[in-house]
């Protein structure tokens, strides 16, 4: 069959909830059934229709729309009540997102009526603003983000309050009486929680949670993001005993109930800073002249009884949390960095994916999956792996190896690499040619003394060691979430989705890709995604290459887990799930549990209860983000404060109303210069042009032009770095 018509059978319709309310609002106070809805749509399969009917049948749940007789819907326009969520602007106002209405709702800040950022709410649309934007005012709060809060607190004679500004879209302090402050020191960065909020009063009541320390102290800002995301720091005492408590020795009884590997050369390949070591590789040279490849991952799930503190911690935190200095784990350490840990000559209950592929074409000749127990041979880093790779022999020179001592890798485990290698790259072409995504970008790294203070920025990029594992943990993602996928009849599991690109941010990179002279195709799926990888190879390397892999990035859809599959776009896999990483991931933990359900003959399970832990593993994933975002933020801010004196070279990275942002193209730390501080002339913003143009000297700056910058302020609390413009590069070098 071919893919396409394969991808149209099993996967969802994109938006399916947004294209359907979109007719109903069209056509308002007008009754629509199925077979209607389906006719405008231009569907007629069963799959498609069974879909219309459940999306129906949610968005009346939702009581976004109404039914007037069985089966007949309709959106009854007259009521102008809408439910969304809030998205607070810098001035105070914000807009009211709501799914399936093409334009956001504006609220001025006059009627945001104590809403705050990321609230769930009800909003009145009372008018039409000239660009056809809704205006409107929240008339109910349905369900608060989070009622927790970072600030520093100002204590007076009688009372307190803690200033929120600092810490995200927060636009109203909060009051703390007196005898609720605990601990804290006027001046210190704390936690706060909003206890009430009368009626008549300007700010909300709380009461101070937790003191984080003073401002601008390095673990105060550590903590602060943590707690601003509302991240743990630690693990309860409670948590901590029952882990210790285990029974983490391998045991016969429990040897016998699985495939015992422990005999085949197995490997693990992980970063040298590596504290835990969830996934190791197995190679066998088959009688046939195939070979079996087996992807073992920890049995974290042997460990994590469902129902007991340990798991109930661990789907809590959903992540573990890589911060610039440290890592918040998903489990206590007795199991990350011991247990679950398959470190080297060591025996360890595993969950493995084994394969037959061909040793030439790399296709899968046979699969298998299961509990199994394995013995580590030997522990890699990826330098070493590389030089291996590079080499195509096993001389570690001391400067790359662990030890620091130069030695000679195993033969065996140098011919299973070599192989290895060839054979992810197999994999990786087809990826490829199927139309997956090539995004390679760049990470930034510091390097920290002793006192966690920044010395130095370096750059981490992916070699054919990070690649090797990178296709082997995609093929077993793939193929367990094909296994359980293609089963008739369907069986409720965890999968990794991936949407297509927003067409209007498509629009937006290609715009700015011409700035740079790159050109883009947006005619159909396959030339946008040839365009895209053509765009990411030809800026690799290059002065923009940060900001075009970023904008890139930022076109996508975001990836989240889901029990409804529509496929990953990015990976080009009509079937893809997380399989590889159990001990810092819990919907790994999920697809482990699942998976040997169903391999023991179990029925399927609650979708709707699995659909809810999808969610919350999602929203959990997105905080560890976006507090790791912060945290590099932090310390780029920290490093160059050391360096106010130096004068850097960067390309601008943003253009707005306000100021350029420019990115240093030696560390990729980005600041603003603000369009007042620009001295010698008076610049204005050019929108359609992405750039700033001088009232008297008509002189253009533009998005992707080189400038000379240096440090005006670096603040470590806003984690905002303001620059001065020194010149351009052509007014400078010349």
């Amino acid at each position: 069959m071919p893919r396409n018509k394969r991808r149209r059978a099993n996967t969802k319709i994109a938006d399916f909830s947004k294209k359907i309310l979109q007719i109903l609002q069209a056509h308002p106070g007008k009754t629509f059934n199925h077979k209607q809805i389906a006719a405008e749509l231009n569907v007629n399969d069963p799959n498609s229709r069974n879909q219309i009917v459940k999306e129906l049948s949610q968005l009346f749940a939702k009581k976004q729309i109404e039914e007037k007789g069985r089966g007949q819907y309709f959106i009854d326009d007259t009521r102008h009540y809408h439910q969304g969520i809030m998205d607070v602007s810098s001035r105070g106002g914000g807009y009211v997102i709501v799914e399936g209405m093409e334009n956001d709702i504006y609220i001025p800040a006059s009627n945001m009526n104590k809403a705050l950022n990321g609230d769930e709410v009800e909003v009145y649309i009372y008018k039409q603003r000239r660009s056809k934007k809704h205006e409107g005012e929240v008339v109910r709060i349905i369900k608060r983000k989070t009622e927790e809060f970072v600030g520093v607190i100002q204590i007076q004679k009688n009372f307190a309050f803690v200033n929120t500004s600092s810490e995200g879209k927060m636009h109203t302090d909060i009051f703390v009486p007196k005898k609720k402050i605990g601990d804290a020191q006027d001046g210190d960065k704390v936690l706060v929680k909003i206890e009430d909020w009368p009626e008549k009063a300007d700010s909300p009541f709380g009461t101070v949670l937790k003191v984080l320390g003073k401002p601008g102290e390095h673990n105060t800002e550590i903590f602060s993001i943590l707690a601003q995301y509302g991240l743990p720091t630690e693990f309860p005492d409670e948590v901590e005993r029952y882990a210790n408590k285990l029974d983490t020795t391998i045991q016969p009884e429990e040897i016998a109930k699985r495939r015992d590997m422990r005999d085949t050369l197995t490997f693990t390949i992980d970063p040298k800073d590596a504290k835990d070591f969830d996934d190791a590789l197995s190679f066998k040279i088959l009688d046939n002249g195939n070979y079996e490849v087996g992807i073992h991952i920890a049995d974290v799930s042997h460990y994590l009884q469902p129902g007991t503190l340990l798991d109930d911690e661990a789907y809590e935190r959903a992540t573990s949390i890589y911060l610039v200095d440290r890592v918040v784990p998903m489990l206590p350490e007795v199991l990350s960095n011991n247990a679950c840990s398959l470190r080297p000559n060591e025996e360890k209950y595993t969950f493995s994916a084994v394969f037959e592929i061909d040793n030439k074409t790399a296709k899968v000749k046979d699969q298998w999956f299961g509990r199994t127990v394995t013995y580590s041979d030997a522990r890699f880093a990826y330098e070493e792996a590389q030089q291996v790779i590079e080499s195509g022999n096993g001389v570690i020179p001391a400067g790359i190896s662990l030890t620091g001592k130069e030695y000679e890798v195993n033969p065996a485990i140098v011919k299973a690499t070599l192989e290895l290698d060839r054979l992810a790259k197999i994999l990786r072409n087809q990826r490829m040619k199927n139309g997956a995504l090539s995004f390679d970008k760049v990470e930034v790294k510091f390097d920290l003394d002793d006192n966690n203070e920044p010395t130095g920025v370096y750059f981490k990029t992916s070699k054919d060691a990070n690649k090797l594992i990178e296709e082997f943990m995609l093929l077993a993602n793939k193929k367990v979430a094909e296994f359980i996928g293609k089963q008739t009849p369907k069986k409720t599991f965890v999968y990794r989705i991936h949407d297509e690109p927003n067409d209007e941010k498509l629009a937006a990179l290609q715009n700015i890709a011409g700035r740079f002279g790159y050109k883009m195709n947006l005619k159909d799926r396959k030339s946008v995604t040839t365009s895209l990888n053509t765009l990411l190879s030809d800026v690799s390397g290059k002065k923009e290459q940060n900001l075009i892999d970023t904008l890139a990035i930022r076109t996508m859809s975001k990836a989240v887990y889901s029990t409804d599959n529509i496929g990953h776009y990015g990976l080009a896999f009509d079937y893809y799930t997380h399989f590889t990483s159990p001990i810092r991931r819990y919907p790994d933990v999920m697809v482990h549990r699942l998976l040997q359900h169903y391999l023991d003959g179990g029925k399927s399970v609650s979708e709707e209860e699995y659909s809810e832990k999808c969610k919350h593993s999602s929203d959990q994933e997105y905080f560890a983000t976006s507090a790791e975002r912060d945290s590099i933020k932090y310390m780029q801010v920290k490093f160059m404060q050391d360096h106010k004196d130096e004068v850097f070279l960067g390309v601008i990275s943003g253009v707005t109303e306000w100021g350029i942002y420019v990115e240093i193209i030696d560390n990729k730390c980005e600041g603003m210069i603000r369009l007042r501080d620009i001295k010698g002339d008076h610049y204005d913003f050019d929108p359609d042009e992405f750039a700033i143009v001088g009232r008297k000297s008509k002189k253009v700056i533009t998005l992707g032009d080189e400038v000379y910058v240096k440090v005006k302020e670096a603040d470590l609390v806003k984690k905002h770095l303001d620059f001065t413009l020194v010149g351009t590069r052509e007014e400078v070098d010349n």
